[in-house]
Protein backbone atom coordinates (compact mmCIF):
# COMPACT_ATOMS: atom_id res chain seq x y z
CA UNK A 1 0.00 0.00 0.00
CA UNK A 2 1.21 3.62 -0.99
CA UNK A 3 2.67 5.21 1.90
CA UNK A 4 0.29 8.81 2.82
CA UNK A 5 -0.88 10.99 5.00
CA UNK A 6 -3.87 12.79 6.86
CA UNK A 7 -5.08 15.62 8.97
CA UNK A 8 -7.88 16.69 10.75
CA UNK A 9 -7.96 19.23 12.92
CA UNK A 10 -11.15 21.48 14.88
CA UNK A 11 -12.05 24.32 16.71
CA UNK A 12 -15.20 22.96 18.44
CA UNK A 13 -18.95 22.32 17.30
CA UNK A 14 -21.41 25.23 17.26
CA UNK A 15 -22.06 28.50 15.84
CA UNK A 16 -19.13 31.44 15.29
CA UNK A 17 -18.92 34.96 15.36
CA UNK A 18 -15.72 35.87 13.16
CA UNK A 19 -16.62 33.33 10.34
CA UNK A 20 -13.90 34.41 8.07
CA UNK A 21 -11.19 34.73 10.71
CA UNK A 22 -11.68 31.56 12.44
CA UNK A 23 -11.38 29.80 9.36
CA UNK A 24 -8.31 31.29 8.29
CA UNK A 25 -6.42 30.60 11.22
CA UNK A 26 -7.89 26.84 10.79
CA UNK A 27 -6.28 26.85 7.12
CA UNK A 28 -2.97 27.67 8.38
CA UNK A 29 -2.51 25.60 11.10
CA UNK A 30 -3.71 22.81 8.63
CA UNK A 31 -0.60 24.01 6.24
CA UNK A 32 1.67 23.57 8.89
CA UNK A 33 0.54 20.41 9.92
CA UNK A 34 0.69 19.11 6.48
CA UNK A 35 4.12 20.38 5.90
CA UNK A 36 5.19 18.02 8.70
CA UNK A 37 3.69 15.10 8.13
CA UNK A 38 4.51 15.66 4.13
CA UNK A 39 8.41 15.85 5.49
CA UNK A 40 8.23 12.55 7.68
CA UNK A 41 7.15 13.98 10.93
CA UNK A 42 5.31 11.89 14.02
CA UNK A 43 1.65 11.91 13.89
CA UNK A 44 2.12 12.67 17.65
CA UNK A 45 4.39 15.67 16.84
CA UNK A 46 2.11 16.98 14.60
CA UNK A 47 -0.78 16.49 16.38
CA UNK A 48 0.62 18.20 19.59
CA UNK A 49 1.64 21.12 17.20
CA UNK A 50 -1.65 21.82 15.57
CA UNK A 51 -3.11 21.80 19.38
CA UNK A 52 -0.36 24.17 20.78
CA UNK A 53 -0.93 26.44 17.47
CA UNK A 54 -5.07 26.06 18.87
CA UNK A 55 -4.02 27.46 22.10
CA UNK A 56 -2.16 30.04 21.42
CA UNK A 57 -5.09 31.48 19.16
CA UNK A 58 -7.79 33.46 21.44
CA UNK A 59 -10.09 32.88 19.13
CA UNK A 60 -10.76 29.58 20.37
CA UNK A 61 -11.82 28.02 23.93
CA UNK A 62 -8.07 26.38 24.63
CA UNK A 63 -5.03 27.54 26.11
CA UNK A 64 -5.21 31.63 25.52
CA UNK A 65 -8.44 32.87 25.40
CA UNK A 66 -10.37 30.15 27.12
CA UNK A 67 -13.84 30.73 29.03
CA UNK A 68 -13.73 31.91 32.26
CA UNK A 69 -15.06 29.59 35.53
CA UNK A 70 -17.31 30.97 38.08
CA UNK A 71 -14.50 32.52 40.07
CA UNK A 72 -13.06 34.27 37.05
CA UNK A 73 -9.74 31.76 36.25
CA UNK A 74 -8.65 29.98 33.13
CA UNK A 75 -8.83 26.25 34.27
CA UNK A 76 -7.58 23.96 31.35
CA UNK A 77 -7.69 20.58 30.43
CA UNK A 78 -6.25 18.50 27.40
CA UNK A 79 -5.11 15.12 26.54
CA UNK A 80 -2.93 13.14 23.78
CA UNK A 81 -2.52 9.72 22.97
CA UNK A 82 -0.42 7.24 20.60
CA UNK A 83 -1.99 4.96 18.50
CA UNK A 84 1.40 2.66 17.77
CA UNK A 85 1.31 1.47 21.10
CA UNK A 86 -1.78 3.08 23.20
CA UNK A 87 0.45 5.57 25.34
CA UNK A 88 -1.74 8.39 26.65
CA UNK A 89 -1.48 11.80 28.74
CA UNK A 90 -3.38 14.04 30.12
CA UNK A 91 -3.90 17.14 32.62
CA UNK A 92 -7.18 18.71 34.09
CA UNK A 93 -7.83 21.93 35.83
CA UNK A 94 -4.32 23.44 35.21
CA UNK A 95 -3.89 27.03 35.87
CA UNK A 96 -1.30 29.07 33.99
CA UNK A 97 -0.05 26.23 31.86
CA UNK A 98 0.34 27.92 28.14
CA UNK A 99 -0.23 24.97 26.42
CA UNK A 100 -1.77 22.12 27.99
CA UNK A 101 -1.29 19.88 25.35
CA UNK A 102 2.23 19.82 25.65
CA UNK A 103 1.52 19.20 29.54
CA UNK A 104 -0.11 15.84 28.60
CA UNK A 105 2.52 15.08 26.03
CA UNK A 106 5.04 15.44 29.40
CA UNK A 107 2.80 12.87 31.15
CA UNK A 108 2.35 10.19 28.45
CA UNK A 109 6.57 10.57 27.68
CA UNK A 110 8.09 11.26 31.33
CA UNK A 111 5.81 9.83 33.98
CA UNK A 112 4.36 6.19 34.89
CA UNK A 113 1.35 8.04 34.65
CA UNK A 114 -1.79 8.96 32.19
CA UNK A 115 -3.75 11.64 34.17
CA UNK A 116 -2.51 14.47 36.42
CA UNK A 117 -4.72 17.15 37.60
CA UNK A 118 -4.53 20.70 39.38
CA UNK A 119 -2.03 21.47 41.53
CA UNK A 120 0.03 17.80 41.14
CA UNK A 121 -0.44 18.20 37.80
CA UNK A 122 1.41 21.92 37.82
CA UNK A 123 4.12 20.77 39.99
CA UNK A 124 5.17 18.10 37.53
CA UNK A 125 5.09 20.96 34.72
CA UNK A 126 7.56 22.97 36.89
CA UNK A 127 9.67 19.82 37.64
CA UNK A 128 9.85 19.57 33.88
CA UNK A 129 10.42 23.17 32.66
CA UNK A 130 7.38 23.29 30.97
CA UNK A 131 6.13 26.87 30.16
CA UNK A 132 4.02 29.33 32.47
CA UNK A 133 1.92 32.55 32.03
CA UNK A 134 0.37 34.64 34.14
CA UNK A 135 -3.42 35.43 33.84
CA UNK A 136 -3.86 38.74 31.82
CA UNK A 137 -1.78 36.34 29.45
CA UNK A 138 -4.97 34.33 29.11
CA UNK A 139 -7.90 36.69 29.90
CA UNK A 140 -9.46 38.61 27.49
CA UNK A 141 -11.91 41.18 27.68
CA UNK A 142 -14.62 39.25 25.83
CA UNK A 143 -14.48 36.19 28.00
CA UNK A 144 -14.68 38.74 31.34
CA UNK A 145 -17.78 40.09 29.51
CA UNK A 146 -19.36 36.88 28.63
CA UNK A 147 -18.76 35.33 31.78
CA UNK A 148 -21.03 38.23 33.48
CA UNK A 149 -23.26 37.54 31.06
CA UNK A 150 -23.59 33.73 31.91
CA UNK A 151 -23.68 34.43 35.43
CA UNK A 152 -26.90 36.58 35.12
CA UNK A 153 -28.57 33.41 33.55
CA UNK A 154 -27.14 31.60 36.30
CA UNK A 155 -25.91 28.57 34.48
CA UNK A 156 -23.02 27.00 32.83
CA UNK A 157 -23.08 27.11 29.07
CA UNK A 158 -21.28 25.59 26.62
CA UNK A 159 -18.96 28.09 24.85
CA UNK A 160 -20.28 28.75 21.45
CA UNK A 161 -24.13 29.37 22.60
CA UNK A 162 -23.30 32.55 24.51
CA UNK A 163 -24.13 35.52 21.43
CA UNK A 164 -21.30 36.98 20.03
CA UNK A 165 -19.34 33.61 21.48
CA UNK A 166 -16.39 32.21 20.17
CA UNK A 167 -15.61 27.89 19.57
CA UNK A 168 -14.99 25.72 21.99
CA UNK A 169 -12.77 22.83 22.38
CA UNK A 170 -9.96 22.46 19.85
CA UNK A 171 -8.00 19.22 18.63
CA UNK A 172 -6.22 17.50 15.91
CA UNK A 173 -6.24 14.00 14.30
CA UNK A 174 -3.43 12.58 12.26
CA UNK A 175 -1.69 9.25 10.08
CA UNK A 176 2.13 9.54 9.36
CA UNK A 177 3.47 8.59 6.13
CA UNK A 178 4.71 5.04 8.51
CA UNK A 179 1.06 4.82 9.15
CA UNK A 180 1.03 5.41 12.86
CA UNK A 181 -2.24 7.46 13.99
CA UNK A 182 -2.46 10.15 17.00
CA UNK A 183 -5.31 12.06 18.23
CA UNK A 184 -5.08 15.73 20.40
CA UNK A 185 -7.85 17.58 22.74
CA UNK A 186 -8.04 20.61 24.04
CA UNK A 187 -10.04 22.74 25.99
CA UNK A 188 -10.72 25.66 28.91
CA UNK A 189 -14.23 23.81 29.44
CA UNK A 190 -17.75 25.25 30.48
CA UNK A 191 -18.71 28.88 31.04
CA UNK A 192 -19.11 29.34 34.98
CA UNK A 193 -18.29 26.32 35.35
CA UNK A 194 -17.54 25.41 39.21
CA UNK A 195 -16.72 22.75 41.63
CA UNK A 196 -13.55 22.05 39.47
CA UNK A 197 -16.15 20.24 36.84
CA UNK A 198 -13.76 18.47 34.11
CA UNK A 199 -15.74 17.54 30.59
CA UNK A 200 -14.57 14.59 28.28
CA UNK A 201 -11.57 16.34 26.76
CA UNK A 202 -8.96 15.25 29.08
CA UNK A 203 -10.66 11.71 29.18
CA UNK A 204 -9.09 8.66 27.16
CA UNK A 205 -11.84 7.01 25.75
CA UNK A 206 -14.57 10.00 25.74
CA UNK A 207 -12.99 13.18 24.40
CA UNK A 208 -9.35 11.59 22.56
CA UNK A 209 -8.44 7.96 21.15
CA UNK A 210 -6.21 6.66 18.49
CA UNK A 211 -4.99 2.88 17.98
CA UNK A 212 -3.54 2.37 14.58
CA UNK A 213 -5.75 -0.62 14.68
CA UNK A 214 -8.71 1.31 13.93
CA UNK A 215 -8.72 5.68 14.24
CA UNK A 216 -7.32 8.43 16.19
CA UNK A 217 -10.55 10.73 17.22
CA UNK A 218 -11.27 14.12 18.72
CA UNK A 219 -14.30 15.23 20.07
CA UNK A 220 -16.07 18.49 20.85
CA UNK A 221 -19.20 19.56 22.42
CA UNK A 222 -21.12 19.32 26.20
CA UNK A 223 -18.50 17.11 28.05
CA UNK A 224 -21.00 15.17 30.47
CA UNK A 225 -22.99 13.61 27.15
CA UNK A 226 -19.81 12.97 25.81
CA UNK A 227 -17.93 11.14 29.05
CA UNK A 228 -21.56 9.02 29.48
CA UNK A 229 -20.99 7.72 25.67
CA UNK A 230 -17.47 6.96 26.19
CA UNK A 231 -18.03 8.79 22.71
CA UNK A 232 -14.08 8.32 21.30
CA UNK A 233 -13.95 4.73 21.90
CA UNK A 234 -17.17 4.59 20.99
CA UNK A 235 -16.22 5.60 17.02
CA UNK A 236 -13.13 3.40 17.31
CA UNK A 237 -15.12 -0.24 18.53
CA UNK A 238 -17.77 1.01 15.54
CA UNK A 239 -14.89 0.83 13.08
CA UNK A 240 -13.56 -2.13 14.49
CA UNK A 241 -16.76 -4.38 14.93
CA UNK A 242 -19.05 -3.16 11.75
CA UNK A 243 -15.91 -2.57 9.51
CA UNK A 244 -16.91 0.51 8.24
CA UNK A 245 -15.51 3.96 7.24
CA UNK A 246 -14.35 6.69 9.16
CA UNK A 247 -17.08 9.07 7.86
CA UNK A 248 -20.14 6.09 8.57
CA UNK A 249 -18.59 5.46 11.96
CA UNK A 250 -19.11 8.90 12.98
CA UNK A 251 -22.42 9.63 11.39
CA UNK A 252 -23.09 6.17 13.61
CA UNK A 253 -21.87 7.90 16.61
CA UNK A 254 -23.39 11.49 16.90
CA UNK A 255 -26.98 9.28 16.33
CA UNK A 256 -26.34 7.46 19.01
CA UNK A 257 -25.20 9.84 21.05
CA UNK A 258 -28.62 12.01 19.96
CA UNK A 259 -30.39 9.12 20.58
CA UNK A 260 -29.16 7.97 23.73
CA UNK A 261 -28.75 11.28 25.70
CA UNK A 262 -29.59 14.09 23.65
CA UNK A 263 -25.83 14.87 23.27
CA UNK A 264 -24.45 18.10 21.57
CA UNK A 265 -21.47 18.09 19.86
CA UNK A 266 -19.03 16.59 17.04
CA UNK A 267 -16.20 13.97 16.45
CA UNK A 268 -13.29 14.33 13.65
CA UNK A 269 -11.64 10.70 12.69
CA UNK A 270 -9.00 9.87 10.95
CA UNK A 271 -8.57 6.15 10.26
CA UNK A 272 -5.75 3.69 9.19
CA UNK A 273 -6.22 4.01 5.71
CA UNK A 274 -6.16 7.73 5.89
CA UNK A 275 -9.74 8.50 4.93
CA UNK A 276 -11.48 10.83 7.21
CA UNK A 277 -14.73 11.21 9.03
CA UNK A 278 -16.71 14.15 10.74
CA UNK A 279 -20.57 14.46 12.17
CA UNK A 280 -22.14 16.68 14.59
CA UNK A 281 -25.03 17.45 16.13
CA UNK A 282 -24.91 21.03 16.35
CA UNK A 283 -25.48 23.81 14.24
CA UNK A 284 -22.02 23.60 12.73
CA UNK A 285 -18.29 22.70 13.38
CA UNK A 286 -15.54 24.52 11.80
CA UNK A 287 -12.64 22.24 10.85
CA UNK A 288 -9.81 21.56 8.30
CA UNK A 289 -8.07 18.62 6.49
CA UNK A 290 -5.52 17.43 4.24
CA UNK A 291 -6.46 14.01 3.31
CA UNK A 292 -4.21 11.52 1.78
CA UNK A 293 -1.47 14.28 0.85
CA UNK A 294 -3.94 16.37 -0.84
CA UNK A 295 -5.44 19.82 -1.18
CA UNK A 296 -5.65 21.41 2.19
CA UNK A 297 -9.46 22.46 3.55
CA UNK A 298 -10.85 24.75 6.34
CA UNK A 299 -14.58 24.38 6.21
CA UNK A 300 -17.63 25.33 8.71
CA UNK A 301 -20.27 22.98 8.70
Amino acid sequence: MKKTYSLMIHGGAGSVANKTSSLESIKKIVEKGEAMLRKGASSLDVVEKCVMLLENDPQFNAGRGSVLTHEGKVELDASIMNGSDLRAGAVAGVVGIKNPVTLAREVMDKSEFVFLVGKGAEKFALANNIAFEKPPYFITPQRKEQLMNTKKSNHMTLDHTIKDRKFGTVGAVALDLKGNLAAATSTGGLVNKNYGRVGDSPIIGAGCYADNETCAVSCTGYGEHFIRMVMAKTVSDIILYKKVSAQTASELAIKMLINKVKGLGGVIVVDKYGKIGKAYSTEGMIWGSVVKGGEVKAMLG
